[in-house]
């Protein structure tokens, strides 16, 4: 692992010009922006929600991008994996991934994991950056970015997809609910389930701006609530979530 970049105290003439139309009146500040830089963020996985997320974080100009997935991309991946394509099919994702989010900002620096973190190793990175965004299809790899991320005090923006619809939760460790209050039981987990990438997409640049306001210091993230948004149906709603005060996960933790 690559120790931290050292603080930025401004923005080059490049960096505003590239940033030009996200600074100002209902986007960021100069300085937001600048915070945007001196961040880091652990986009895990880098799919059909981490791809779209990791890209937007990128090119919002987070300083340093952390993504993590294992194997190789496969044919059925392409119908919502927007950093992959024809030509990676059978190669390893991450690394692709990474270059090709590389090409995208010179300004970011991008590190690849080519594989999913253990125990020790998320808690390692939950350790460096500023923010997580749980991006896994399943529950266990969701579970332990969401112990990390309290452990640490890290905020987590875990996305979730089925089919035509899509849930975010954004988790501020010690003062919301995290993920283990609202699922106290890890659900049944179906590995090829269907999807559609038009939602991997929605959900995917939706934490993303998420992560983007609370790194920045912009708006007004959606700590403590369930967005969930059903495009089959039309509809979309948000709940406030309870934090359980037993939780084995974050009930001991205070804010």
């Amino acid at each position: 692992m690559t120790p931290p970049n050292p603080i930025s105290t401004e923005l080059c003439p490049e960096e505003l010009e590239r940033y030009a139309r996200q600074i100002g009146p209902g986007v960021f500040s100069v300085e937001g922006q600048l915070r945007l830089k001196n961040s880091a963020a652990l986009v895990t996985r880098v799919g059909g929600m981490g791809g779209p997320a990791s890209l937007a974080l990128v090119m919002a100009g987070v300083g340093k991008v952390t993504i993590a997935h294992g194997d190789n991309l496969i044919s059925p991946d392409l119908n919502r994996q927007v950093l992959g394509s024809e030509a990676v099919l059978g190669k390893p994702r991450a690394t692709h991934f990474a270059e090709y989010l590389r090409s995208m900002n010179r300004f970011v620096e991008v590190e690849a994991i080519d594989h999913e973190p253990d125990d020790d190793e998320a808690q390692q990175l939950a350790q460096r950056v500023d923010v997580i965004l749980s991006c896994p299809p399943g529950f266990e790899e969701r579970m332990r970015l969401n112990r990390v991320a309290v452990r640490a005090g890290v905020p987590l923006i875990d996305a979730a997809q089925w089919g035509m619809t899509g849930t975010l939760i954004v988790v501020d460790p010690g003062k919301t609910a995290c993920l283990q209050c609202v699922y106290p039981q890890q659900p049944e987990f179906e590995e090829l389930f269907p999807v559609v990438g038009g939602i991997s997409a929605a959900v995917g640049a939706l934490a993303s701006l998420e992560a983007v306001k609370i790194l920045s210091g912009t708006g007004r993230p959606m700590y403590g609530k369930l967005w969930m948004i059903d495009s089959y149906q039309g509809q979309t709603s948000i709940v406030d979530l309870q934090r359980n005060p037993n939780c084995p996960c974050c009930g001991a933790v205070s804010s």
